[in-house]
Protein backbone atom coordinates (compact mmCIF):
# COMPACT_ATOMS: atom_id res chain seq x y z
CA UNK A 1 0.00 0.00 0.00
CA UNK A 2 1.66 3.64 -1.17
CA UNK A 3 2.38 5.54 1.72
CA UNK A 4 0.06 8.52 1.39
CA UNK A 5 -2.88 6.09 1.07
CA UNK A 6 -1.78 4.43 4.56
CA UNK A 7 -1.29 7.37 5.92
CA UNK A 8 -4.93 7.96 4.75
CA UNK A 9 -6.46 4.79 5.47
CA UNK A 10 -4.84 4.84 9.57
CA UNK A 11 -4.77 8.47 10.44
CA UNK A 12 -6.73 10.69 8.31
CA UNK A 13 -10.40 8.78 8.05
CA UNK A 14 -10.35 7.76 12.03
CA UNK A 15 -9.23 11.47 13.15
CA UNK A 16 -11.83 12.51 10.83
CA UNK A 17 -14.76 9.78 12.41
CA UNK A 18 -13.27 10.24 16.31
CA UNK A 19 -12.87 14.13 15.92
CA UNK A 20 -16.55 14.53 15.27
CA UNK A 21 -17.18 15.10 19.09
CA UNK A 22 -18.59 17.81 21.15
CA UNK A 23 -14.78 18.15 23.10
CA UNK A 24 -12.61 18.51 20.21
CA UNK A 25 -15.32 20.91 17.78
CA UNK A 26 -14.84 23.33 21.34
CA UNK A 27 -11.26 22.60 21.32
CA UNK A 28 -11.12 24.33 17.43
CA UNK A 29 -13.25 27.31 18.45
CA UNK A 30 -11.10 28.10 21.62
CA UNK A 31 -8.31 27.94 19.74
CA UNK A 32 -9.44 29.75 16.68
CA UNK A 33 -11.03 32.56 18.74
CA UNK A 34 -8.06 32.98 21.20
CA UNK A 35 -5.76 32.99 17.91
CA UNK A 36 -7.44 35.36 15.78
CA UNK A 37 -7.62 38.08 19.33
CA UNK A 38 -4.10 37.83 19.59
CA UNK A 39 -3.84 38.43 16.30
CA UNK A 40 -5.49 41.21 16.41
CA UNK A 41 -3.91 42.83 19.65
CA UNK A 42 -0.51 42.10 17.81
CA UNK A 43 -1.48 44.33 14.91
CA UNK A 44 -2.44 46.81 16.68
CA UNK A 45 0.62 47.05 19.09
CA UNK A 46 2.22 47.11 15.64
CA UNK A 47 0.72 50.17 14.39
CA UNK A 48 -0.16 52.46 17.97
CA UNK A 49 1.86 52.90 21.27
CA UNK A 50 0.36 49.74 22.75
CA UNK A 51 -1.09 50.34 26.81
CA UNK A 52 0.95 50.60 29.88
CA UNK A 53 -2.30 48.56 31.32
CA UNK A 54 -0.43 45.79 33.00
CA UNK A 55 -3.56 43.68 33.21
CA UNK A 56 -4.30 43.51 29.20
CA UNK A 57 -0.82 42.10 29.11
CA UNK A 58 -1.79 39.25 31.22
CA UNK A 59 -5.13 38.67 28.89
CA UNK A 60 -3.08 39.01 25.98
CA UNK A 61 0.55 37.29 26.62
CA UNK A 62 -0.75 34.74 29.28
CA UNK A 63 -3.94 34.19 29.42
CA UNK A 64 -4.90 34.04 25.86
CA UNK A 65 -1.81 31.87 24.55
CA UNK A 66 -3.16 29.24 27.49
CA UNK A 67 -6.26 29.20 26.09
CA UNK A 68 -5.17 28.65 22.93
CA UNK A 69 -2.59 25.73 23.79
CA UNK A 70 -5.56 24.44 25.82
CA UNK A 71 -7.89 24.67 22.90
CA UNK A 72 -5.35 22.37 21.16
CA UNK A 73 -4.76 19.93 23.39
CA UNK A 74 -8.94 19.46 23.84
CA UNK A 75 -8.92 18.26 20.38
CA UNK A 76 -6.52 15.14 20.70
CA UNK A 77 -8.35 14.31 24.00
CA UNK A 78 -11.83 14.69 22.55
CA UNK A 79 -10.96 12.03 20.03
CA UNK A 80 -9.59 10.15 22.34
CA UNK A 81 -12.56 9.83 24.76
CA UNK A 82 -14.92 9.45 22.11
CA UNK A 83 -12.48 6.23 20.72
CA UNK A 84 -12.68 4.64 24.37
CA UNK A 85 -16.27 5.42 24.60
CA UNK A 86 -17.10 3.97 21.35
CA UNK A 87 -14.64 0.87 21.86
CA UNK A 88 -16.04 0.10 25.72
CA UNK A 89 -19.31 -0.27 23.40
CA UNK A 90 -18.52 -2.38 20.56
CA UNK A 91 -19.37 0.87 18.11
CA UNK A 92 -16.20 1.39 16.37
CA UNK A 93 -16.66 0.55 12.74
CA UNK A 94 -14.30 -1.99 10.71
CA UNK A 95 -14.17 0.36 8.07
CA UNK A 96 -14.32 4.05 8.39
CA UNK A 97 -16.15 6.86 6.26
CA UNK A 98 -14.42 6.84 3.22
CA UNK A 99 -12.08 10.21 2.24
CA UNK A 100 -12.45 11.15 -1.09
CA UNK A 101 -10.03 13.50 -2.38
CA UNK A 102 -11.84 13.83 -5.53
CA UNK A 103 -14.56 15.47 -3.82
CA UNK A 104 -13.54 19.63 -3.97
CA UNK A 105 -15.01 20.78 -0.73
CA UNK A 106 -13.27 17.90 1.58
CA UNK A 107 -10.27 18.64 -0.68
CA UNK A 108 -10.58 22.44 0.55
CA UNK A 109 -11.00 21.28 3.57
CA UNK A 110 -7.90 19.45 4.20
CA UNK A 111 -6.03 22.38 2.74
CA UNK A 112 -7.43 24.67 5.67
CA UNK A 113 -7.13 21.72 8.71
CA UNK A 114 -2.94 21.74 7.10
CA UNK A 115 -3.14 25.84 7.02
CA UNK A 116 -4.29 25.91 10.56
CA UNK A 117 -1.85 23.79 11.68
CA UNK A 118 0.78 25.63 9.85
CA UNK A 119 -0.60 28.87 11.11
CA UNK A 120 -1.18 27.22 14.50
CA UNK A 121 2.49 26.66 15.11
CA UNK A 122 3.85 29.92 14.31
CA UNK A 123 0.93 31.61 16.76
CA UNK A 124 2.56 29.38 19.49
CA UNK A 125 5.69 30.10 18.57
CA UNK A 126 5.35 33.59 18.66
CA UNK A 127 3.03 33.63 21.47
CA UNK A 128 5.64 31.48 23.79
CA UNK A 129 8.07 34.57 22.81
CA UNK A 130 5.99 37.17 23.43
CA UNK A 131 4.65 35.85 26.48
CA UNK A 132 8.63 35.67 28.24
CA UNK A 133 9.22 38.51 26.98
CA UNK A 134 6.07 40.12 28.83
CA UNK A 135 7.11 38.61 31.93
CA UNK A 136 10.47 39.95 31.83
CA UNK A 137 9.55 43.32 31.90
CA UNK A 138 9.46 46.03 34.21
CA UNK A 139 5.82 46.84 34.04
CA UNK A 140 4.74 43.18 35.05
CA UNK A 141 7.41 42.46 37.41
CA UNK A 142 5.94 46.25 38.74
CA UNK A 143 2.73 46.87 37.84
CA UNK A 144 1.13 43.73 37.71
CA UNK A 145 1.19 42.34 41.40
CA UNK A 146 0.74 45.21 43.49
CA UNK A 147 3.35 44.27 46.32
CA UNK A 148 6.04 45.02 44.26
CA UNK A 149 4.58 48.73 44.30
CA UNK A 150 7.10 50.23 46.67
CA UNK A 151 9.75 48.28 44.92
CA UNK A 152 8.72 49.65 41.59
CA UNK A 153 8.19 53.36 42.25
CA UNK A 154 11.32 53.72 43.89
CA UNK A 155 13.23 51.33 40.55
CA UNK A 156 11.67 54.44 38.35
CA UNK A 157 12.76 57.34 40.13
CA UNK A 158 16.61 56.38 40.16
CA UNK A 159 19.36 55.49 37.82
CA UNK A 160 19.18 51.83 37.24
CA UNK A 161 15.19 52.73 35.60
CA UNK A 162 16.36 52.12 32.28
CA UNK A 163 17.84 48.40 33.55
CA UNK A 164 14.89 45.71 33.38
CA UNK A 165 14.27 43.97 36.70
CA UNK A 166 15.68 40.76 35.35
CA UNK A 167 19.04 41.90 34.30
CA UNK A 168 20.02 42.05 38.35
CA UNK A 169 17.34 39.44 39.65
CA UNK A 170 17.91 36.39 37.10
CA UNK A 171 20.94 35.11 35.61
CA UNK A 172 22.19 33.33 32.32
CA UNK A 173 21.02 30.38 30.88
CA UNK A 174 18.38 27.74 30.93
CA UNK A 175 18.51 26.90 35.02
CA UNK A 176 18.49 30.09 36.33
CA UNK A 177 15.44 31.50 33.78
CA UNK A 178 13.52 28.24 35.43
CA UNK A 179 14.45 28.79 39.24
CA UNK A 180 13.30 32.43 38.59
CA UNK A 181 9.86 30.99 37.27
CA UNK A 182 9.51 28.62 39.88
CA UNK A 183 10.28 31.48 42.61
CA UNK A 184 7.43 33.70 40.50
CA UNK A 185 5.23 30.90 40.74
CA UNK A 186 5.06 30.73 44.71
CA UNK A 187 5.03 34.39 44.45
CA UNK A 188 1.75 33.89 42.75
CA UNK A 189 0.70 31.36 44.75
CA UNK A 190 1.33 33.24 48.01
CA UNK A 191 -0.31 36.76 46.89
CA UNK A 192 -3.42 34.32 45.23
CA UNK A 193 -4.36 32.76 48.86
CA UNK A 194 -3.10 35.81 51.02
CA UNK A 195 -7.34 36.78 51.76
CA UNK A 196 -7.40 32.99 53.27
CA UNK A 197 -3.93 33.12 55.14
CA UNK A 198 -5.18 33.89 58.59
CA UNK A 199 -7.22 31.09 58.20
CA UNK A 200 -4.55 28.72 58.22
CA UNK A 201 -1.31 30.47 57.97
CA UNK A 202 0.95 27.07 58.70
CA UNK A 203 -0.97 25.74 55.65
CA UNK A 204 -1.55 28.20 53.63
CA UNK A 205 1.70 30.76 51.95
CA UNK A 206 1.72 34.06 52.61
CA UNK A 207 3.82 36.71 51.32
CA UNK A 208 5.87 39.13 53.78
CA UNK A 209 4.92 42.90 54.10
CA UNK A 210 7.45 44.51 53.25
CA UNK A 211 9.18 42.43 51.01
CA UNK A 212 12.31 41.43 52.78
CA UNK A 213 15.71 43.03 51.85
CA UNK A 214 18.19 42.02 51.42
CA UNK A 215 17.38 39.81 48.14
CA UNK A 216 19.03 36.06 49.73
CA UNK A 217 19.62 34.53 46.38
CA UNK A 218 20.68 37.72 44.51
CA UNK A 219 23.60 37.41 42.16
CA UNK A 220 26.74 38.55 43.23
CA UNK A 221 27.66 41.83 41.97
CA UNK A 222 30.73 40.60 39.87
CA UNK A 223 27.84 39.25 37.48
CA UNK A 224 25.24 42.31 37.90
CA UNK A 225 26.95 45.63 38.67
CA UNK A 226 30.11 44.61 36.70
CA UNK A 227 28.68 43.93 33.97
CA UNK A 228 28.28 47.73 33.62
CA UNK A 229 30.61 49.02 36.40
CA UNK A 230 33.96 48.50 36.41
CA UNK A 231 34.99 48.35 40.61
CA UNK A 232 38.82 48.83 39.30
CA UNK A 233 38.46 51.76 37.66
CA UNK A 234 39.67 55.03 38.88
CA UNK A 235 37.55 57.26 39.74
CA UNK A 236 39.37 59.57 41.79
CA UNK A 237 37.54 62.51 44.17
CA UNK A 238 33.64 63.45 44.23
CA UNK A 239 32.23 66.71 45.54
CA UNK A 240 29.51 66.20 48.20
CA UNK A 241 26.92 69.12 48.95
CA UNK A 242 23.98 68.59 51.01
CA UNK A 243 21.81 71.10 52.11
CA UNK A 244 19.85 71.02 55.48
CA UNK A 245 16.79 73.32 56.79
CA UNK A 246 16.36 74.01 60.25
CA UNK A 247 12.32 73.61 61.84
CA UNK A 248 12.51 77.58 62.66
CA UNK A 249 10.05 80.19 61.04
CA UNK A 250 13.08 80.95 58.48
CA UNK A 251 13.62 77.48 57.63
CA UNK A 252 17.73 78.61 57.88
CA UNK A 253 19.81 76.74 55.74
CA UNK A 254 22.87 75.15 56.37
CA UNK A 255 25.42 73.33 54.17
CA UNK A 256 28.11 70.45 54.40
CA UNK A 257 30.63 70.20 52.01
CA UNK A 258 32.83 67.04 51.72
CA UNK A 259 35.17 65.27 49.22
CA UNK A 260 34.93 61.95 49.32
CA UNK A 261 37.98 59.77 48.32
CA UNK A 262 36.19 57.08 45.92
CA UNK A 263 39.34 56.15 44.54
CA UNK A 264 39.89 52.57 42.75
CA UNK A 265 43.15 51.35 41.57
CA UNK A 266 45.75 54.62 40.40
CA UNK A 267 47.78 54.64 37.29
CA UNK A 268 50.73 53.22 39.70
CA UNK A 269 48.13 49.64 40.34
CA UNK A 270 48.06 51.04 43.83
CA UNK A 271 44.47 50.19 45.67
CA UNK A 272 43.43 53.66 47.17
CA UNK A 273 40.27 55.25 48.37
CA UNK A 274 36.82 53.49 49.39
CA UNK A 275 36.46 51.27 45.98
CA UNK A 276 39.94 50.63 46.17
CA UNK A 277 40.77 49.21 50.19
CA UNK A 278 37.37 47.43 49.55
CA UNK A 279 38.26 45.59 46.22
CA UNK A 280 40.72 43.27 48.20
CA UNK A 281 39.00 39.73 49.43
CA UNK A 282 36.78 40.64 52.61
CA UNK A 283 34.10 37.92 54.07
CA UNK A 284 32.22 38.87 57.01
CA UNK A 285 29.61 37.47 58.62
CA UNK A 286 26.13 39.13 59.60
CA UNK A 287 24.56 38.16 62.23
CA UNK A 288 20.94 39.93 61.47
CA UNK A 289 18.71 39.79 58.89
CA UNK A 290 19.29 43.29 57.49
CA UNK A 291 23.13 42.58 57.30
CA UNK A 292 23.28 45.26 59.88
CA UNK A 293 25.22 43.91 62.72
CA UNK A 294 28.61 42.65 61.43
CA UNK A 295 31.02 41.94 64.54
CA UNK A 296 33.30 39.37 62.90
CA UNK A 297 35.32 40.94 59.65
CA UNK A 298 38.17 38.42 57.55
CA UNK A 299 40.50 40.50 55.13
CA UNK A 300 43.08 38.75 53.16
CA UNK A 301 46.30 40.60 52.60
CA UNK A 302 48.40 40.49 49.99
CA UNK A 303 51.01 37.91 50.97
CA UNK A 304 48.15 35.82 51.67
CA UNK A 305 47.51 35.79 55.19
CA UNK A 306 44.75 36.94 56.86
CA UNK A 307 43.37 38.85 59.71
CA UNK A 308 40.28 38.50 61.50
CA UNK A 309 39.10 41.82 63.25
CA UNK A 310 36.34 40.96 65.68
CA UNK A 311 34.63 42.80 68.10
CA UNK A 312 33.35 40.12 69.89
CA UNK A 313 35.15 39.17 73.47
CA UNK A 314 38.50 37.30 73.00
CA UNK A 315 38.51 33.53 72.39
CA UNK A 316 34.76 33.75 70.76
CA UNK A 317 35.54 32.75 67.59
CA UNK A 318 33.21 32.96 64.39
CA UNK A 319 29.52 33.80 65.67
CA UNK A 320 26.84 32.02 64.03
CA UNK A 321 25.45 34.21 60.80
CA UNK A 322 25.63 34.35 57.17
CA UNK A 323 28.94 34.57 56.04
CA UNK A 324 29.55 36.53 52.68
CA UNK A 325 32.34 37.36 50.84
CA UNK A 326 31.91 41.00 50.56
CA UNK A 327 31.09 43.38 47.39
CA UNK A 328 28.84 45.92 45.70
CA UNK A 329 25.59 45.32 46.98
CA UNK A 330 27.15 45.41 50.56
CA UNK A 331 27.32 49.16 50.58
CA UNK A 332 25.34 49.82 47.76
CA UNK A 333 22.47 47.47 49.08
CA UNK A 334 19.71 49.75 47.64
CA UNK A 335 20.88 50.40 44.42
CA UNK A 336 18.05 50.29 42.40
CA UNK A 337 15.04 50.69 45.01
CA UNK A 338 16.32 53.68 47.43
CA UNK A 339 13.99 54.93 50.01
CA UNK A 340 14.67 57.79 52.11
CA UNK A 341 14.00 59.18 55.47
CA UNK A 342 11.71 61.89 55.64
CA UNK A 343 14.43 64.46 56.74
CA UNK A 344 15.84 63.91 53.43
CA UNK A 345 13.11 64.19 51.16
CA UNK A 346 12.25 67.42 52.14
CA UNK A 347 15.64 68.58 52.48
CA UNK A 348 16.25 67.83 48.66
CA UNK A 349 12.74 69.20 47.70
CA UNK A 350 13.38 72.26 49.63
CA UNK A 351 17.23 72.72 47.80
CA UNK A 352 15.42 71.64 44.52
CA UNK A 353 13.33 74.38 45.09
CA UNK A 354 10.12 72.17 44.58
CA UNK A 355 8.92 73.29 47.93
CA UNK A 356 10.07 77.15 48.86
CA UNK A 357 12.37 77.82 51.84
CA UNK A 358 9.78 81.40 51.19
CA UNK A 359 6.87 79.73 53.32
CA UNK A 360 7.09 80.37 57.27
CA UNK A 361 7.48 77.37 58.92
CA UNK A 362 7.58 75.14 55.87
CA UNK A 363 10.02 72.68 57.07
CA UNK A 364 8.59 72.17 60.64
CA UNK A 365 5.21 71.93 59.27
CA UNK A 366 5.93 69.68 56.12
CA UNK A 367 8.06 67.36 58.16
CA UNK A 368 5.58 66.90 60.98
CA UNK A 369 2.70 66.42 58.11
CA UNK A 370 5.10 63.34 56.45
CA UNK A 371 5.76 61.64 59.55
CA UNK A 372 2.04 61.61 60.92
CA UNK A 373 -0.06 58.34 60.40
CA UNK A 374 -2.21 57.58 57.54
CA UNK A 375 -3.88 54.65 56.87
CA UNK A 376 -3.61 54.40 53.37
CA UNK A 377 -1.86 56.79 50.41
CA UNK A 378 -5.55 57.77 49.89
CA UNK A 379 -5.95 58.97 53.15
CA UNK A 380 -2.83 61.22 53.16
CA UNK A 381 -3.39 62.28 49.88
CA UNK A 382 -6.26 63.79 51.18
CA UNK A 383 -4.77 65.00 54.69
CA UNK A 384 -1.39 66.34 54.02
CA UNK A 385 -2.52 68.98 51.14
CA UNK A 386 -5.46 69.75 54.39
CA UNK A 387 -2.95 69.75 57.32
CA UNK A 388 -0.77 72.41 55.42
CA UNK A 389 -3.89 74.70 54.47
CA UNK A 390 -4.89 74.60 57.95
CA UNK A 391 -1.82 75.21 59.57
CA UNK A 392 -1.57 78.43 57.58
CA UNK A 393 -4.90 79.79 57.65
CA UNK A 394 -4.94 79.24 61.47
CA UNK A 395 -0.83 80.91 62.08
CA UNK A 396 -0.11 82.50 58.58
CA UNK A 397 -3.61 83.88 56.94
CA UNK A 398 -1.53 86.56 55.30
CA UNK A 399 0.55 83.56 53.48
CA UNK A 400 -2.57 81.71 52.54
CA UNK A 401 -3.73 85.22 51.15
CA UNK A 402 -0.79 86.39 49.42
CA UNK A 403 1.12 82.89 48.50
CA UNK A 404 -1.41 80.49 47.67
CA UNK A 405 0.55 79.19 44.81
CA UNK A 406 3.23 78.26 47.29
CA UNK A 407 1.14 76.55 49.66
CA UNK A 408 -0.56 74.44 47.12
CA UNK A 409 2.78 73.58 45.11
CA UNK A 410 4.41 72.65 48.56
CA UNK A 411 1.24 70.45 49.63
CA UNK A 412 1.45 68.62 46.25
CA UNK A 413 4.85 67.73 46.35
CA UNK A 414 4.67 66.50 49.75
CA UNK A 415 2.08 64.13 49.03
CA UNK A 416 4.66 63.11 46.29
CA UNK A 417 7.43 62.71 48.78
CA UNK A 418 5.18 60.48 50.86
CA UNK A 419 3.71 58.27 48.23
CA UNK A 420 7.31 57.57 46.70
CA UNK A 421 8.33 56.47 50.16
CA UNK A 422 5.58 54.93 52.04
CA UNK A 423 3.03 52.00 51.56
CA UNK A 424 0.92 51.14 54.36
CA UNK A 425 -0.14 48.18 53.32
CA UNK A 426 3.05 47.13 52.82
CA UNK A 427 3.78 48.22 55.70
CA UNK A 428 6.55 50.38 54.26
CA UNK A 429 7.47 53.44 56.19
CA UNK A 430 10.52 56.23 56.69
CA UNK A 431 13.51 53.77 58.15
CA UNK A 432 11.86 50.58 56.90
CA UNK A 433 14.54 50.05 54.16
CA UNK A 434 18.19 50.58 55.45
CA UNK A 435 20.76 52.09 53.37
CA UNK A 436 24.37 51.17 53.96
CA UNK A 437 25.76 54.07 52.13
CA UNK A 438 27.43 56.35 54.16
CA UNK A 439 26.40 56.86 58.19
CA UNK A 440 24.08 59.64 58.75
CA UNK A 441 20.75 57.67 59.03
CA UNK A 442 21.93 54.52 59.28
CA UNK A 443 25.01 52.59 60.74
CA UNK A 444 26.55 52.23 56.97
CA UNK A 445 30.04 52.44 57.25
CA UNK A 446 30.39 51.78 61.05
CA UNK A 447 28.87 48.66 60.59
CA UNK A 448 32.76 47.81 60.55
CA UNK A 449 34.39 50.99 61.18
CA UNK A 450 33.26 51.78 64.62
CA UNK A 451 36.76 51.38 66.26
CA UNK A 452 35.52 48.05 68.38
CA UNK A 453 36.62 45.80 65.25
CA UNK A 454 40.08 44.60 66.38
CA UNK A 455 42.38 42.66 65.18
CA UNK A 456 45.04 39.75 67.48
CA UNK A 457 48.23 41.86 66.71
CA UNK A 458 46.40 44.93 68.05
CA UNK A 459 45.10 46.80 65.09
CA UNK A 460 41.98 47.54 64.26
CA UNK A 461 39.35 48.74 61.19
CA UNK A 462 40.11 52.64 61.27
CA UNK A 463 37.49 54.87 62.33
CA UNK A 464 39.55 58.09 60.98
CA UNK A 465 37.24 60.56 59.19
CA UNK A 466 40.02 61.15 56.60
CA UNK A 467 40.07 58.19 55.65
CA UNK A 468 36.62 58.69 53.19
CA UNK A 469 36.32 61.83 52.75
CA UNK A 470 37.62 65.38 53.90
CA UNK A 471 35.14 67.76 55.13
CA UNK A 472 35.33 71.13 53.90
CA UNK A 473 32.40 72.62 55.92
CA UNK A 474 30.14 71.13 58.22
CA UNK A 475 26.57 72.80 58.83
CA UNK A 476 27.73 76.29 57.23
CA UNK A 477 25.61 78.85 55.80
CA UNK A 478 26.70 79.94 53.13
CA UNK A 479 30.00 77.88 53.08
CA UNK A 480 32.70 80.10 51.81
CA UNK A 481 34.14 76.98 50.09
CA UNK A 482 31.19 77.10 47.79
CA UNK A 483 31.54 80.72 46.99
CA UNK A 484 35.29 80.00 45.99
CA UNK A 485 34.74 77.16 44.08
CA UNK A 486 31.94 79.01 41.62
CA UNK A 487 29.20 77.21 42.92
CA UNK A 488 27.00 79.46 45.29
Amino acid sequence: MPLFQQFRESWVRPALFFGNNFLSIAGGAITTASGLTMIGYWLVELFSRGTENPYLGIIFFLLLPFLFIAGLLLIPAGIFLRRRKLQKAGQIPAEFPKVNLNDRIFRHGIEIVLTATIVNLLIVAIASYRGADYMDSPRFCGKTCHVMLPEYTAYRMYAHSHVACVECHIGSGMASYFAAKVNGTRQILEVSFHPLAFIAPQWIPNYPTPILSPVENLRPARVICEGCHSPSRYVGEKLLVKSDFADDEQNTETQTVLVLHLGGVDGLSHLTGIHGVHLGHIEYVATDPTRTTIPWVERRNADGSETVFSSLPTGSGVPQGERRVMDCIDCHNRASHTFVTAEEAINQAMADGAISPALPWIHKEGLELLKANYASQTEARQKIPDGLRAFYRSQHPEVLATKAALVNSAAGELVTLYTQNVFPFMNVTWGTHPNHIGHMNYPGCFRCHDGNHAAKDGSSIPQDCATCHNLLAVGEAKPKVLSDLGIQ
